[in-house]
């Protein structure tokens, strides 16, 4: 019962797990792609250097605007202090409070903050360039990445039928040996044969395994165990990108690649560093105004107030005993000086004005930015040439390489179906016993080879034509299939 129980639970899992692997996604070669310009981190990095680029503007546009800072404090004396009223020292707590107003604009600082402000938007399509540089590297990986998995999931459809094939034929030379038509030595190398044939497809499948994880890492794909890739048969033939000439994909690609343009916006840059740095050698002018104001106070007898019954002239005041002089009829006060907002509004003070600053010797700090950056400039036009040599030489070497991926496609198919053939004679000469069997599985291995060969061929063409399609601006993600 236990034994029957088991049995219905494994024919259960294995029901799930067969729905479950025939319902995994399929993906195609352009959804590949799109998942991974989504989710792949160099492109998520070079797009926060670009906001930090955007942050970088900001600043450049914040120059132009005035500045306006605010000031305040507050402070207690305690001890021997001058009373501000009278002049003398007295042995007494004074506060004072103090607060202020700074604004300042600049008027002209040599054309510097209009240039930074030019440079910043040029940084921020240089950014952007790098940005989309990242999205296409990616792309082009994937695409590599991608077509490596089909070329090892057709590998090992070759090695699981040639593991098929072998195993018939062990299965006719073992009846052969039983009957006595052939020695028990074939069939033991035939069994040798399976063997081998069986490895070759163990190790066919770990490389699948390895260039599907390779490609789900690269996309940045979490559920890459059931990851898998659309099947197809994908076309071979001369694409229409090789009857264009070498120097037409290079003047269109000079036209349409990022990095040429990257290396043409760092030129721009480095032309308005050099503007901003001689903009040092000019005056600048600044337009200024400040507010200020303070109050002081203090809890003490501070002076004396007419007596209404007895008037008279004569004021007292605290001694710097701290006992308050009596004159006729006045009598002592306990209270603070004026009050505090009368304070700050009597002592209000403004001043504005205009300051020039001329430079004159700054241990030629000036003059060695702007030397700095005529040589950064220089470096940045050697950059752009230099990148206009990479790029024509990179597509004089991607056509050319695309015509002999195409031509070894061809020798490929042609050795493949010689092999075949050859085979096929191998098979009627043993099936009549001119040759031993040794000599049909040389035969098998050599039209196995033969056949792995234009599967390589295959879709080393296709990569090839991808790059070259690449540089005329043709999208990495279409590839044509049957």
């Amino acid at each position: 019962m236990k034994s029957r129980l088991y049995a219905v639970f494994l024919f259960v899992f294995a029901f799930f797990v067969t729905e479950a692997s025939g319902q995994a996604k399929k993906w195609s070669l352009q959804e590949c792609v799109e998942y991974a310009l989504k989710n792949n981190i160099s492109i998520k990095l070079a797009a926060l250097d670009a906001e930090v680029v955007n942050i970088a503007r900001k600043d450049a546009w914040g120059a132009f605007l005035p500045t306006a800072n605010a000031q305040g404090s507050h402070s207690w004396n305690i001890g021997l202090n001058q009373n501000i009223t009278t002049g003398l020292l007295e042995n007494q707590t004074t506060q004072f409070t103090s607060v202020g107003l700074n604004v300042g604009v600049d008027i002209y600082k040599g054309l510097q903050n209009l240039n930074r402000y030019r440079r910043a938007n040029l940084a921020i399509i240089s950014a952007q360039y790098t940005t989309l540089k990242m999205q296409e590297d990616v792309a082009l990986n994937v695409a590599n990445a991608y077509l490596q998995v089909l070329f090892n999931k057709e590998n090992l459809k070759v090695q699981e039928q040639q593991l098929a094939y072998d195993n018939k034929q062990m299965e006719r030379v073992q009846e052969l040996v039983e009957g006595g038509a052939v020695p028990r030595g074939d069939l033991l190398d035939v069994k040798a044969t399976v063997a081998a044939d069986y490895q070759r497809k163990v190790a066919a499948e770990n490389t699948l395994l390895i260039s599907k994880l390779s490609l789900a890492q690269l996309m940045q794909l979490e559920d890459f165990q059931n990851f898998d890739t659309q099947d197809g048969d994908y076309e071979v033939e001369a694409d229409p990108i090789l009857l264009e000439q070498p120097s037409t994909i290079y003047n269109k690609a000079k036209e349409l690649r990022t990095e040429i343009k990257i290396a043409k916006a760092n030129v721009e840059i480095a032309e308005k560093d050099v503007k901003i740095a001689r903009g040092a050698y000019q005056p600048t002018i600044t337009g200024f105004y400040s507010l200020t104001t303070r109050a002081a106070y203090s809890d003490r007898i501070l002076g004396s107030i007419l007596d209404p019954n007895n008037p008279t002239t004569s004021i007292g005041f605290v001694d710097g005993t701290n006992q308050l002089v009596f004159t006729n009829n006045y009598v002592p006060v306990l209270g603070r000086y004026a009050p505090i907002m009368d304070q700050f509004n009597d002592n209000k003070g403004h001043s504005f004005g205009i300051g020039v600053s001329v430079p004159i010797l700054n241990g030629f700090a000036v003059r060695n930015n702007v030397e700095r950056s005529k040589v950064e400039l220089e470096r940045s036009r050697i950059t752009l040439e230099q990148r206009e040599q990479d790029l024509e030489k990179n597509v004089y070497t991607a056509y050319t390489d695309a015509m002999g991926a195409l031509k070894a496609y061809d020798a490929a198919v042609s050795a493949s179906g010689a092999r075949e053939e050859s085979l096929n004679y191998a098979k009627e000469r043993y099936e009549v016993g001119l040759i031993n069997v040794f000599d049909l599985n040389q035969a098998q291995t050599l039209a196995v080879n033969a056949q792995s060969e234009v599967l390589r061929t295959k879709y080393d063409y296709i990569f090839r034509v991808k790059i070259l399609e690449f540089y005329f601006g043709v999208p990495i993600s279409q590839i044509s299939q049957k």
